[in-house]
């Protein structure tokens, strides 16, 4: 049996609404969209910046309900600034095949598009992937 870690969820270019040096660690995010791609609070993600290329790890919490908060905290918020764009991403550690969740979100970090393949940028209509 081999184990793979694969993608199994993506929220793609997310505008970073705050940077918080002064506190510890993690990346707050709106609870719709870590529903929509089944990332959990305290999972760990990774943070790739689009606008500077930094890349960092660090763990999800859930932002209050309605919100469209994207705020890093921590050490990170040295290398992702606000008004970034990013994308965060989580893991699975598997040995079977996965039907990944991956959405784009436009600039108030509302949900736009599922992203499955083919197309421009893998733009598939905004309806749930199959399960």
């Amino acid at each position: 049996m081999t184990f793979r870690t694969i993608c199994s969820s993506k929220i793609h270019r997310a505008t970073i609404t705050d940077a918080n040096i002064d506190y510890i660690g993690s990346i707050l995010l709106p609870p719709d969209l870590m529903d929509m791609v089944d990332i959990v609070e305290g999972q760990q993600v990774a943070v790739w910046d689009i606008t500077n290329g930094a890349r960092l790890e660090t763990y999800a919490i859930r932002g209050a309900a309605g919100s469209r908060d994207v705020i890093i905290n921590g050490a990170g918020a040295h290398l992702i600034h606000k008004g970034d764009k990013v994308i965060v991403a989580a893991f699975v550690l598997t040995d079977e095949a996965i039907q990944p969740k991956y959405i784009l979100v436009n600039d108030d970090n509302a949900f736009d598009a599922w992203l499955v393949g083919g197309g421009p940028l893998g733009l598939e209509t905004p309806e749930s992937p199959k399960a």
